[in-house]
C-alpha cells in the first residue's frame, strides 16, 4: 500500500471517535437534564434525562424528573410508565407514588388514581392532600358514603377547613343526607355568601324536586366563580329536569370544557346527543363516563341505547307481543361474569322503537377501549307484559 494511503486511513480512524467514549460522562448530561428543567426548557431536559437513563437505568430520582417533564408536556401515559419504573427501582418513595396517582388522575383513569392513593392513604393516613385528592376520585365515581366516612372524623377535627367542609356536604347531599348536608351549608354560609355554598344548596334543592329554585342558586353560584368544578354540571341537570334542554345541553358543554372526566356531564350530555341523532358523539362521552366509572351499569345502558336508536341491530328472527308504551324496561349490565341487576329504567323511546322496526339480534361495537357486546330480546314478567334485556359485555 503506497505510504501516502496507508497515512490517510490512519487519520482516519483517528477522527472517528468511539460513540462510547465520545459520550458526556453521566454527571454533566443529569447536570444539563436538571438545568434545562428549572429553566423552562422541558423538551430539553426531557432529552437529557433519557440519554441520562440509557447510562443508568436504575436511578428512581431521575426516572421521577423525567414522570414530572413527561407530565408537564401533557404526556401522562408516559409520565406514568416512568414513575412506575422508579417505584420498581427503589423503596416506595411517597412523593412519586403520589405523582404516579396524579398522572392518572389527569389522564382521566380515576379508578386507576383512587386504587394508588387508597394505598397510600393507608401508608400516610395524615397526608391531607392525599386523603382530599382520593375523597374527589371517590366523588367522581359516586362513592358518595365513602367520601363520607373518609373525611367526617377530619371535619369534626377541624371544622373551620372549608375545603373538607365543603367535599363532606357534597358527600352527604349526593347521599340523600339531607339534614347533615344542610348543617355543612349552613356553616359555610356563616362565612358570608360564595360560590361553593351556593352549589351545595342547589343540590339540595334538586334533591329536593325544586328544579328552579336550584336553578336559581347555581346561577348565583356561577356568577360568583364560573369555574368552581361540578357546577355547570349541576346547573345542566337542574335545567335538564326542568326541561330546558337547549340551556342544559350548553352547561354540559361548558362543564367537559374545563372538566372533561366530569361522569354527569358526559352521561347526559350523550343522552341528548343520542335525541339529536349524533349517535357517534354520544358513544365517545360515553366511553369517556365508562373510564371514570367503569361497568356503570347506566352508561353501558346508554350505549346499547345509542345502537337500538341508530338502528344497527342485525335482523334477527323473533315475534313480539302487543306492549303498552308505559312498559318499564328492564336492563342488565354485565362485564365478563360479574352481573349486576338493575332496577327497571322507563324508557318509552326504545320500546317505540322496537315496535316500529321489529328488530332483535346481537351486535357489537368498541366503546371507551372495551370490546362491548349488545344483546336485545324480549322476556315476560310479572304481571305478563314484554320488556327490552340488554346485556353489554365481552364478546
Amino acid at each position: 500500500m503506497p505510504r501516502s494511503l496507508y497515512l490517510a486511513l490512519v487519520l482516519a480512524l483517528l477522527l472517528v471517535r468511539d460513540p462510547v467514549s465520545a459520550q458526556e460522562p453521566p454527571e454533566q448530561i443529569l447536570r444539563q437534564a436538571i438545568a434545562m428543567h428549572q429553566s423552562g426548557d422541558t423538551e430539553g431536559a426531557i432529552r437529557e434525562y433519557r440519554a441520562y437513563l440509557k447510562l443508568r437505568p436504575d436511578s428512581p430520582d431521575v426516572r421521577s424528573n423525567l414522570g414530572a417533564a413527561l407530565s408537564a408536556t401533557g404526556r401522562y401515559s408516559e409520565a406514568i410508565v416512568e414513575y412506575r419504573a422508579a417505584l420498581q427501582h427503589g423503596p416506595k418513595d411517597p412523593r412519586i407514588w403520589l405523582n404516579l396517582a396524579l398522572a392518572f388522575y389527569k389522564l382521566g383513569q380515576i379508578a386507576d388514581a383512587a386504587r394508588e392513593l387508597e394505598a397510600l392513604h393507608a401508608v400516610q393516613p395524615a397526608n391531607q392532600q392525599v386523603i382530599l385528592l382520593l375523597s374527589d376520585c371517590w366523588l367522581r365515581q359516586g362513592e358518595n358514603a365513602k367520601v363520607v366516612g373518609l373525611l367526617a372524623p377530619l371535619d369534626q377535627q377541624n371544622q373551620g377547613d372549608l375545603a373538607i367542609g365543603y367535599m363532606l356536604g357534597t358527600a352527604l347531599l349526593r347521599d340523600k343526607q339531607i339534614e347533615r348536608g344542610q348543617q355543612i351549608v349552613d356553616r359555610i354560609l356563616r362565612n358570608g355568601d360564595s360560590a361553593e355554598a351556593r352549589l351545595l344548596l342547589g343540590m339540595a334543592k334538586l334533591e329536593a324536586l325544586e328544579y328552579l329554585a336550584a336553578i336559581a342558586d347555581l346561577t348565583k353560584a356561577v356568577e360568583l366563580n364560573p369555574h368552581l368544578p361540578d357546577l355547570y354540571s349541576y346547573l345542566g341537570q337542574a335545567q335538564m329536569a326542568s326541561g330546558d334542554m337547549a340551556a342544559a345541553r350548553a352547561a354540559f358543554e361548558r362543564e367537559l370544557a374545563q372538566n372533561p372526566n366530569d361522569f354527569d356531564s358526559n352521561l347526559r350530555l350523550a343522552v341528548l346527543l343520542k335525541q339529536d341523532g349524533d349517535y357517534d358523539r354520544a358513544r365517545d362521552l360515553l366511553g369517556r363516563a365508562l373510564r371514570v366509572r367503569p361497568g356503570d351499569p347506566g352508561a353501558l345502558y346508554q350505549v346499547g341505547a345509542t345502537y337500538l336508536a341508530a338502528g344497527d341491530m342485525a335482523e334477527h328472527h323473533g315475534r313480539y307481543r302487543r306492549e303498552k308504551p308505559e312498559e318499564d324496561l328492564a336492563y342488565t349490565a354485565r362485564q365478563g361474569s360479574d352481573c349486576e341487576r338493575v332496577r327497571p329504567l322507563r324508557r318509552r323511546g326504545v320500546l317505540h322503537h322496537l315496535r316500529r322496526h321489529r328488530r332483535t339480534g346481537e351486535m357489537a361495537g368498541q366503546v371507551g377501549g372495551q370490546r362491548l357486546q349488545l344483546r336485545v330480546s324480549l322476556r315476560l314478567k310479572q304481571p305478563p307484559g314484554p320488556v327490552v334485556v340488554l346485556v353489554l359485555g365481552q364478546p
